[in-house]
């Protein structure tokens, strides 16, 4: 969630025809930018494209305000698309998201007394010993407030969004409208699968009641780990638009990037290992790595995990796809990455018909950086250069598109996002150690979690 509050609180749309015009104002307002820019390269005496007249920086300016006003599953598919966008998509749609991905609004304090009254009931006041009516954070579905229960336990209360729920079907189609429109999309490429995907995810989010049970089941997954703290349900104030667990403090993870190289390594040591813990032993992920869903406390070095929304299940299928890549990539073998990253759907059998040769290239890059003995540097990126080139060079190609299960999405995104983390940290992590005992076959009845 966005810590960022110098901003005037604004009251999120509700209802269709209300978010419905709020899109009806984007796209007028990008209409008008993209004239003006048309004008303008026209009396330059060049011919403007539709994705360069789209993506100026005022119509990019114009996008995140309207998309982060709306908030809800507008504002959520820039933040899924825009981490660690930088290495792989084109920079016009890297700027956009990654703005989206910080731009956070909060409620109205009269909006915000209507959805505690409706969820809480009118003297709502009389559960808690005090509530902070200024938010500490807001993101995308709702924004967390502190509060003091009666007992005296200090609270975190997140508060969803009104209308937030109900807007996803539309939010969706009309953000992938804009995908199209903006020719950042090729015209035939099918997003149908992926687009009731993100629909159905997004559902689960705003499910503050599955969320708890997702909460619940971390906090027992993990309770025997002394290197991990998981806040705790308060179930008496929780609803299905309310969210309340104990307040546990911790500094934003990114500020570990000014600590001593051992505890940065020990960090993201830590936070690796839950991953691989995640997808073999638990069967069970949260899929949503951005750095503000981690804490870190200094005095004991414990990373502290909030926002469990979503989570989701990895089936063993995919955790035995990414055992195969691993395997083969760890041995050298790049026909065996190839053909596992194919069988998995990770590619497409068109960039590897059409560009083989450039892709068993990527395939080496990757492979003889995680090889080599000892700890891998996240901080020494000099090889991303070549890869994202490569892959821009790919991307060129758009028959070369794919689209990957939706599994292997949402699980790549966590890794892509922990591999961000890293490198932003700096760290030095001793992979080979941590995935070795991972690579044997697990079964299925050794991944028992049950999902609320």
């Amino acid at each position: 969630m966005s810590d960022d509050y110098g901003r005037r609180p604004r009251a999120v749309p509700r209802g269709r025809l209300a978010r419905f015009g709020q899109f009806g104002r984007l796209a007028a307002g990008v209409a008008g930018g993209m004239m003006a820019e048309s004008v303008r390269r026209l009396a330059d005496g060049e011919r403007p494209r539709l994705r360069d007249i789209m993506l100026t920086p005022g119509n990019i300016a114009t996008i995140v305000e309207r998309l982060s006003h709306l908030r809800g599953a507008a504002m959520k598919l820039g933040q899924m698309i825009s981490l660690d966008a930088g290495d792989l998509l084109p920079a016009e749609l890297t700027e956009l998201m990654g703005r989206l991905r910080e731009h956070a609004h909060h409620m109205p304090p009269a909006q915000l007394e209507r959805v505690l009254t409706a969820e809480w009931g009118a003297d709502w006041r009389k559960r808690l010993r005090s509530f902070d009516a200024e938010p500490m954070a807001a993101a995308s579905i709702g924004q967390v407030h502190q509060a003091v229960a009666l007992d005296g336990r200090r609270l975190a209360i997140k508060v969803q969004y009104p209308g937030v729920a109900e807007s996803i079907d539309a939010d969706v189609d009309n953000v992938a409208t804009l995908l199209r429109v903006s020719s950042l999309l090729p015209g035939d490429l099918d997003i149908g699968a992926l687009l009731a995907e993100a629909k159905r995810q997004l559902a689960e989010e705003t499910d503050y009641v599955r969320e708890a049970g997702h909460l619940a089941s971390f906090e027992r997954l993990l309770a025997a780990d002394a290197a991990v703290v998981v806040p705790q349900l308060v179930p008496e104030l929780s609803t299905g638009r309310v969210l309340a667990m104990t307040y546990v403090e911790g500094d934003p993870i990114e500020t570990l990037a000014d600590a001593p190289q051992a505890r940065r390594d020990t960090a993201m040591t830590r936070l690796i290992s839950l991953v691989l813990r995640e997808m073999f032993d638990f069967g069970i992920m949260q899929t949503d790595p951005n750095f503000a869903n981690y804490r870190y406390q200094r005095d004991t070095g414990r990373l502290v995990l909030l926002d469990f929304g979503a989570v989701r299940r990895v089936a063993p299928a995919t955790a035995e796809a990414y055992r195969a890549v691993i395997r083969a990539g760890l041995s050298g073998d790049r026909d065996g990455v190839r053909d596992a990253a194919l069988a998995a759907g990770f590619i497409g059998p068109a960039v590897v018909a059409r560009h083989r040769k450039r892709v068993d290239g990527m395939i080496d890059v990757i492979t003889g950086e995680f090889v080599r003995p000892g700890p891998f540097d996240f901080g020494n990126r000099r090889f991303v250069a070549s890869l994202r080139d490569q892959g821009l060079e790919l991307a060129a190609d758009r028959a070369n598109w794919h689209i990957p299960p939706a599994d292997i999405l949402f699980v790549q995104r966590k890794i892509s996002g922990t591999a961000l983390l890293a490198a932003r940290l700096r760290a030095r992590v001793d992979m080979r150690e941590l995935i070795a005992p991972y690579l044997r076959r697990v079964g299925s009845d050794e991944r028992a979690v049950t999902l609320p």
